[in-house]
């Protein structure tokens, strides 16, 4: 019988959240000296040994069944979701600041309950849709600052990292959907390994592995934390899960982008050359904590 445990869901969840609100600051830290498409390159990588590694000994990976009968459709569009989702995210971080990418990737776990009532049947609840409410009200009133700048198109690479940051949002959500089919009939980790490997080697001709071997100590302290981070995050998320209800993971999860703007604040007070603040007023703020509520209200569902 199922025993929530909040002494341990709840450390793990906050773990989780903390390691990705963290995310984009370190990317944003890294692609000054290392381009988006080899960070990515190396976080794949690194993944890829590690959990393949991992399971191969455990004898958990059953990877020829992704790659034959009514899976291999699904298995295909979900790697290329999953990887257009990592290349458009890291390149938006050349354009936009972290904080601004993090509260616009909240819109993933929207479209993921919407593509999941259009292609999975899925029913939607008034809760959910008053979270969809709340975003898209969020949205506007955190770019308050730049909406006028954005609509006049005057701030042209600023309007791309937005766009790529959507594009990450959509890709995501593909991935998704269709990790959902997968996952019914496949352990998660399969997946996972073939994504890993796959990016592996989509981005290995376009990538300059040798070039960080220029980096200095910082720059090689972020890459490693990179290219763990989705490993060790994604490990804690799972384990919170089992842990402790869904619903309270997720509300935990939804303090993310806040986290981030947050973190981005006092990095850039203590250590302005390193990374760019977005700028924010309490309208700004007044937007994050809603499209924080309404991400949570999405992802809670029916749950309390």
């Amino acid at each position: 019988m199922y025993q929530s445990n909040w002494r341990v869901g709840l450390p793990l969840a906050l773990t989780t959240a903390f390691l990705w609100a963290l995310l984009p600051i370190a990317m944003k830290g890294l692609i000054a000296d290392l381009d988006s498409t080899t960070v990515t390159w190396y976080r794949f990588f690194g993944a890829a040994l590690c959990a393949g590694t991992y399971y191969g000994w455990r004898r958990q990976l059953e990877l020829g069944k992704l790659l034959s009968g009514k899976l291999l459709p699904f298995t295909v569009i979900a790697v290329v979701g999953l990887l257009g989702n990592y290349i458009a995210y890291a390149t938006a971080l050349n354009h936009i600041t972290a904080g601004a990418l993090q509260v616009l990737i909240q819109l993933a776990p929207l479209l993921l309950l919407i593509f999941s009532v259009l292609w999975l049947g899925e029913s939607f609840s008034a809760r959910q849709w008053m979270g969809v409410a709340l975003v898209c009200i969020g949205l506007p009133l955190f770019f308050n600052l730049r909406l006028q700048e954005l609509l006049k198109g005057a701030d042209k690479a600023y309007l791309y990292g937005v766009g790529l940051a959507v594009v990450a949002a959509v890709t995501w959500a593909i991935y998704g959907v269709f990790q959902k089919k997968i996952v019914a009939v496949s352990r998660p980790q399969n997946l996972l390994v073939m994504i890993y490997l796959g990016g592996t080697l989509c981005f290995l001709p376009v990538a300059r592995p040798a070039a960080a071997l220029e980096l200095d100590a910082l720059g090689w302290a972020l890459l490693v934390f990179l290219t763990a981070n989705t490993l060790i995050a994604y490990s804690a998320f799972a384990k919170a899960m089992a842990a402790w209800e869904a619903s309270r993971v997720s509300a935990t999860l939804a303090l993310v982008p806040l986290m981030t703007l947050a973190l981005s604040a006092l990095i850039g007070a203590l250590w302005p050359e390193y990374i760019e603040v977005e700028p924010l007023n309490w309208i700004s703020w007044l937007g994050a904590i809603t499209v924080a509520l309404g991400s949570l209200l999405a992802a809670i569902g029916r749950g309390r």
